[in-house]
């Protein structure tokens, strides 16, 4: 059964949730057709190829904001490589946080964190993982950020692991910038969708060296709304 991990030790009080409805936000990855569920959908391909090409053994994944939890936990629902998976998330509002408590019923190498993703301690023993999820987070930080974030991302990765984020790819496109940025600390673009798709995902493969985990960073700030 999932665990719930409490972000004791930090030094700082907790952000404030930004004032965005995120309950409410989620709900559009029921709707058919809608922009989150098929980006949902591209998502969810990714990490099953990632899952299928990971060589025997343990798993480690790591999820950032991950919300519900939706992109790895209905994934691993009838996975076979299921139970290789040790995996964390970590999701700051609680009853997104408890919805993924739910669905990871069952799944009893799965953590589930009611803490600040952008605070780097909460990764230590999880990291370098083999799969690295930053979906949701790009659209909602500064562009400052962002590339804080791609930059501490060898912290996260170990040799070979596969890195998936998502975007919006309305003007300004940041996308193709993004993944240059990985790209230049060591990261191989394997697919990035169209702007025709009305969503953004990136995909990369880690090529370079892992860097140790450097706690006590913040890697990014939310701001109101998607922006």
């Amino acid at each position: 059964m999932a665990q719930t991990v409490s972000a004791a030790g930090l030094s700082e009080p907790w952000p404030s949730l930004p004032r965005m409805d995120w309950q409410t936000w989620h709900a559009k990855y029921d709707v058919p057709g809608s922009e989150l569920a098929r980006r949902l959908e591209a998502v969810q391909t990714h990490v099953r190829a990632a899952l299928d090409g990971c060589p025997p053994g343990p798993v480690r994944v790591v999820s950032l904001c991950a919300g519900q939890g939706r992109d790895l936990l209905d994934v691993l629902a009838n996975h076979p490589r299921r139970t290789d998976v040790r995996a964390r998330l970590v999701e700051l509002d609680p009853g997104l946080a408890e919805s993924a408590r739910e669905r990871a019923h069952g799944l009893d190498q799965v953590e589930v964190v009611t803490g600040d993703a952008s605070r780097t301690e909460q990764y230590v023993g999880l990291v370098p993982a083999d799969l690295v999820l930053m979906c949701g987070i790009f659209g909602n930080i500064s562009e400052t950020d962002i590339k804080r974030t791609v930059d501490a991302a060898p912290q996260f990765c170990g040799p070979g692991a596969t890195l998936i984020w998502t975007r919006h790819r309305e003007d300004p496109d940041l996308a193709p910038t993004i993944c240059e940025w990985f790209e230049a600390r060591g990261f191989e673009r394997t697919w990035l969708s169209g702007r025709d798709a009305g969503f953004g995902v990136g995909v990369h493969r880690f090529t370079g060296e892992p860097e140790p985990l450097v706690t006590g960073q913040s890697l990014f700030t939310f701001i109101e709304g998607p922006i």
